[in-house]
């Protein structure tokens, strides 16, 4: 049953229709996700859900009771308040609900059993009596250090102003101030751009044991699988709700995908051809006339618009320079600021083309390494050494503040890039979200995001051997994240890096550094790898998932944890068995290839002189020819079973 929907909405601004008639509808249960590309309306969409914007036709309708909560992606700022006393305000609403049951309390005394309306005020009484009674308002103070301390808050944080904390930290606030009111419908707008992967785990787990329904829109590709169950993709201000999670969805838009690029190429091709025409005969007599009506055909015909996700752009990194076996190596290494100590007897060697993802809680000192090893943090303890020929990149979020003055992104990026690279400026900033006129504007007027995702790709374009990255996906939308890892991933220099976005740091990493408390754990494999061996070494009692929080009533926390328990172990299952589709699919193509061969050497066989003229050999060769034809029908019948099985899981 719906408890917000919208029917055949429209919504122009200006000259441009940002919604055509879309309709959607999210219910108690609703897993789902908002697709589409940068500007394409998804905020404005959330807004018109969650009944902030107007649209200029069409309906939307909110079941009686029922609230829906929209999260933007920023701008939220709190202040004047300490952390307790702000999400100690996400229970407004309860406080209301309380005042008008204890107004209902009174009316009641006065009333007498046949009264009419006593009925209905003992109604609406136990109404309010069971939403309080699940609402978790009496739990209040558990659920809220739950809450936080989920979202990377400490005990310590509680009594701060909120005006202490920075832009992240304070949408960390609003989201948990979302979390505590527990409303049906929850749009979270990007909330996963200020949460680390702990925090990110923390929301999967909560999201997945919500009974409310939600809509996210999220960048992270990981996140959407493990928390979506439908995606609606708006492009062109159609809305398209597709089954499945994230990458189902990519999966089916594929095909789509493939034969709109065709589409367009080929319009573009026809648009070239007609414009050249028009160029060399719209000024001669005897062809004016055919001019003028390739004129019309242009003006009339329906440009077919290619996203920028859809179009295939790929970065090429510079060639890095020659450098030696070794690309660093630290030992004893450790930093201090002042009496507090955040890195401690480090000890790390790393081979030139090595990947390395450094991971972390927040404050575990990942950063600080990430500085001490690019050379920006010095007065450390230990040593530290590159190798013969190194040449470092490194890039932070602060790198952006570099950038400023009156040039624009594209005349910053055609001084500083390769020769060989000039031609395709253009194509890599529309890579990296500068699309149209964008690429003009000067470095003055440039947001944070902008500024940062500039000097990143200003960074990659310099020949280095090493680059150290700290959040190089910040900023970047799903399409940006998948040409700058397929850059990296073909990369032959050394990468040392931290993110946040679990999908990449799997793809690309083949060592795991982890700091923590008890000091810093070599890893040799990629994250995934590292991800399992935690949980090998988790005590068979401890927890798996943190605490979450449902929107009905208490849960019982054994069950939560077994639940969890059977999830994991349905994924180990899972992953399990793709290993063994995957082998069985190598044998299989391995047994068809020799077959193949075989085959080829009896067709071989058949038309030697030898054979041909040997009644008995003749028979005996076609008849294994056939067997083995028969082999591989029934091998590549097997191949064709397990590649769509294997589909299925991956």
């Amino acid at each position: 049953m719906a408890l917000v929907q919208i029917a055949k909405v429209s919504l122009a601004f200006g000259d441009r229709d940002l919604l055509k008639e879309a309709s959607l509808s999210l219910g108690a249960g609703s897993r789902s996700s908002l697709a589409g590309v940068n500007g394409s309306g998804k905020s404005t969409l959330m807004k018109v859900i969650a009944g902030q914007i107007l649209p200029d036709a069409g309906d939307r309708a909110v079941q009686k009771g029922s609230a829906v909560t929209y999260l933007p992606q920023s701008g939220i700022v709190y202040q004047g308040q300490t952390l307790q006393e702000e999400v100690e305000s996400a229970y407004t609403g309860i406080r209301a609900l309380l005042d008008r049951q204890e107004a209902l309390g009174r009316l009641l005394e006065g009333a007498t059993q046949d009264d009419r309306s006593t009925g209905l005020l003992l109604k609406e009484y136990q109404e309010i009596e069971d939403r309080v009674a699940t609402s978790g308002y009496y739990d209040r103070e558990q659920v809220q250090v739950q809450v936080l301390r989920g979202l990377g808050f400490s005990p310590e944080d509680l009594p701060r102003p909120t005006g202490e904390f920075s832009g992240g930290w304070q949408m960390r606030i609003a989201l948990a101030k979302v979390l505590l009111a527990r409303p049906e419908i929850l749009l979270l707008d990007e909330p996963t751009n200020y949460l680390d992967i702990e925090a990110r785990a923390w929301l999967e787990s909560w999201l997945c044991s919500f009974t409310g329904g939600y809509l996210l829109v999220s960048h992270d590709r990981y996140f959407l699988d493990r928390t979506v169950t439908e995606v609606y993709e708006l492009w062109q201000g159609k809305l398209t709700r597709y089954e499945g999670n994230y990458t189902a969805y990519e999966q089916v838009r594929q095909a789509a995908m493939e034969s709109l690029i065709k589409r367009y190429e080929a319009q573009q091709e026809e648009i070239a051809r007609s414009e050249d025409l028009i160029r060399r005969f719209r000024y001669k007599a005897s062809k004016a006339a055919m001019a003028q009506e390739r004129i019309k055909k242009l003006e009339k015909m329906e440009r077919i618009v290619l996203p920028e996700s859809f179009k295939r752009i790929r970065i090429t990194l510079p060639v890095p320079p020659h450098a030696g076996r070794i690309a660093l190596t630290a030992q004893g290494l450790g930093k201090r600021y002042g009496s507090r100590e955040v890195l401690s007897g480090l000890d790390l060697s790393l081979e030139s083309g090595e990947r390395l993802v450094v991971v972390g809680r927040n404050g575990a000192g990942k950063s600080t390494l990430l500085r001490v090893l690019s050379g920006r943090e010095g007065d450390f303890e230990g040593t530290l050494r590159y190798g013969a020929g190194i040449q470092l990149g490194y890039f932070a979020q602060d790198s952006a503040e570099m950038l400023d003055g009156g040039q624009t992104a594209l005349e910053v990026l055609e001084a500083e890039a390769p020769t060989a690279l000039i031609p395709q400026v253009r194509d890599l900033l529309g890579a990296f979200l500068f699309q149209g006129d964008a690429v003009y504007k000067p470095l003055s007027v440039l947001s944070g995001g902008e500024k940062s995702r500039l000097a990143l790709l200003r960074m990659l374009l310099r020949p280095v051997n090493l680059l150290i990255l700290d959040e190089p996906t910040n900023h970047l939308d799903m399409h940006s994240k998948d040409i700058l890892l397929n850059a990296l991933a073909t990369y032959t220099g050394t990468v040392i890096f931290v993110s946040h976005d679990r999908a990449f740091m799997e793809a690309l990493s083949t060592k795991t550094l982890e700091l923590s408390p008890r000091g810093a754990r070599l890893f040799y494999g990629n994250y995934e790898y590292y991800w399992d061996r935690l949980e090998q070494e988790a005590p068979a009692d401890a927890p798996s998932v943190p605490l979450v929080l449902s929107a009905g009533p208490p849960r019982n926390p054994e069950l939560r944890t077994s639940r969890a328990a059977e999830h994991r172990e349905a994924d180990k299952q899972r992953q399990a068995l793709m290993r063994r589709l995957q082998r069985q699919e190598q044998d299989l193509l391995q047994e068809i290839e020799a077959l193949e061969g075989e085959k080829a050497r009896l067709e071989a066989a058949l038309a030697s002189e030898e054979v041909y003229r040997d009644g008995v050999k003749t028979r005996e060769v076609k008849a294994r020819l056939t067997q083995v034809e028969g082999f591989i029908a029934d091998k590549t019948r097997a191949w064709e079973t397990t590649a769509r099985e294997l589909e299925t899981y991956s």
